[in-house]
């Protein structure tokens, strides 16, 4: 397991929600934006929450929908390579994730290391989910080969894995316990990181089912990855080591839209005010090699 990107305090790693892609049903329906169009408003997007007090960000091809179940094909790469680029630019240093949505793990490494990003986001790393692109099944065994094969080939660091369990929009179909699925992920599919999300985009997990995932993740790092909002960062920031958030900081609250730099401030402050002494939960974070 590599050490935990984040030292020092709990991150909060912005979401760059790219608009949608050259041969995707919505970018064919919204006017065929050009290429540059589309690397400018994620420039823009990542400056943004940069600018508002975000430590990160993870890049994902949002626009896409309806998504390939598995493997996207070389365009939607190639696309992502050019924005990933784009947004390491503008990073100064920040760490910068790839996911390739739905579960292009492979693909997401390859721009990882292309573009010198830090981490990627799996949805399904390891398991069986039912999803609206049909049953995904976890490649953890092909995914670490890969990884090790392109850092073997380069003079950067390894890729770090952030794993879902009980990923959103989905049903997993191998354990209904979360504490298991996180356990799993880290004990059986050596994920760096857990995420743990609600049921949908923009939708937070009850605490109970954060509280579980954390039994599960056993020291490893346990990320919140959707749902985090002014009004619920009390009560869960305490109770992971960091979170992964876009909407609540978004014009009108809604995945893909612009940054409100209002919106993102507040959000961070209220992220900021849930991560003080006097809040924190208590569980030291332990960060393991393997």
């Amino acid at each position: 397991m590599l050490p935990f990107l984040f030292q020092g305090r709990k991150p909060l790693v912005g979401v760059v929600h790219l608009a949608p892609l050259p041969g995707t049903p919505r970018w064919r329906a919204e006017g065929k934006a050009s290429l540059d169009e589309i690397l400018e408003r994620a420039r823009e997007q990542a400056s943004g929450l940069l600018a508002t007090g975000f430590d990160g960000l993870i890049v994902e091809n949002y626009g896409d929908a309806p998504f390939e179940r598995e493997s996207v094909p070389p365009e939607i790469v190639a696309s992502m390579a050019l924005a990933v680029g784009e947004v390491m630019g503008v990073a100064r240093g920040a760490p910068v994730g790839v996911n390739v949505l739905r579960n292009d793990a492979r693909a997401a490494l390859g721009i990882a290391v292309a573009c010198g990003a830090r981490f990627v986001r799996v949805n399904v790393h390891q398991g069986v989910a039912a999803t609206d692109q049909g049953i995904v099944v976890g490649r953890a065994a092909e995914t670490l080969r890969a990884r090790d094969l392109l850092a073997a080939s380069g003079e950067q660091a390894s890729v770090a894995i952030w794993a879902d369990v009980h990923v959103k929009h989905a049903r997993p179909l191998d354990s209904d316990d979360v504490a298991r699925a996180a356990s799993d992920a880290v004990e059986r599919a050596l994920a760096d990181a857990v995420l743990v999300s609600g049921p949908a985009t923009g939708e937070a997990p009850d605490e109970a089912h954060v509280r579980r995932a954390r039994e599960g993740a056993r020291g490893a790092p346990l990320l919140l990855a959707s749902g985090l909002t002014r009004e619920n960062a009390g009560r869960l920031v305490p109770l992971v080591d960091g979170a992964i958030a876009a909407s609540d900081a978004l014009e009108g609250g809604r995945a893909g839209a612009r940054v409100d730099a209002a919106r993102a401030r507040a959000l961070v402050a209220a992220f900021r005010s849930a991560c003080s002494p006097a809040r924190r939960s208590g569980r030291p974070l332990r960060n393991r090699r393997r």
